[in-house]
């Protein structure tokens, strides 16, 4: 699942092929058979953090600060001037393990991917999404009955989502995150990213988003080109 993660982010940004209805006619199959989630989803969400990343109220990957964390210098002294005790911010990098990367893609995108693809009648999409959940239980209900079915795609879930949360945060969130202050686009995301040391690890573990840097600049990049 984590792979197949970095597969749709690939054909997502139309990186693979010379021809862009390709690249989304492939993406709708990957993100939706393959993983169960809508590709218009991860367009509308995925293409505002380009836009915008690490910029507060625009960009939907730290939308979690105030509620849950303190995200970005600025924003987080603001919190402590106008005294907001949503949670105890100064022991955020303890729960943060706790509930960030277990939780986000279980209890959160599950349900989140259905209500935004009936929303906005978005019915290919809900139909390949529906192709997953079909393939999945009618691979393992006859092995595990529905109880274990259920637990594995849980457990699934979990894994992944703590797999997702490493990668996507680790080159993000120790940059610059405030207000938007409409710097120009290169500055932009220069400031909101980092990269992470190259080996065939990382790069097979990240799906080569330890080059973030590169792929902000260059998104539709193919992603073996980006240690060039």
């Amino acid at each position: 699942q984590a792979q197949a993660g970095w597969l749709q982010h690939d054909f997502g940004h139309l990186s693979v092929f010379s021809k862009s209805r390709w690249n989304h006619w492939v993406h709708k199959f990957v993100i939706g058979h393959l993983k169960g989630a809508p590709a218009s989803w991860w367009n509308h969400l995925h293409f505002q953090h380009h836009a915008k990343p690490n910029c507060f109220r625009k960009d939907p990957d730290v939308n979690m600060h105030p509620l849950f964390f303190a995200l970005g210098k600025t924003l987080s002294v603001e919190l402590g001037v106008q005294k907001k005790k949503f949670m105890p911010y100064n022991h955020q990098h303890k729960y943060f393990f706790i509930i960030g990367p277990p939780a986000l893609v279980p209890l959160y995108f599950q349900w989140y991917i259905f209500y935004f693809a009936v929303q906005r009648k978005q019915w290919v999409d809900l139909a390949w999404m529906l192709s997953f959940y079909i393939r999945f239980f009618l691979t393992y209900l006859p092995f595990l009955g529905l109880k274990g079915t259920l637990g594995l795609h849980l457990l699934v879930r979990f894994i992944e989502s703590n797999w997702f949360v490493w990668v996507t945060q680790m080159n993000h969130i120790p940059m610059h995150i405030d207000y938007d202050k409409n710097v120009d686009w290169f500055s932009t995301q220069l400031q909101a990213t980092c990269n992470v040391h190259q080996s065939w690890f990382n790069d097979w573990f990240s799906g080569h988003l330890n080059f973030q840097i590169e792929h902000h600049l260059f998104p539709t990049m193919p992603r073996h080109n980006y240690w060039k």
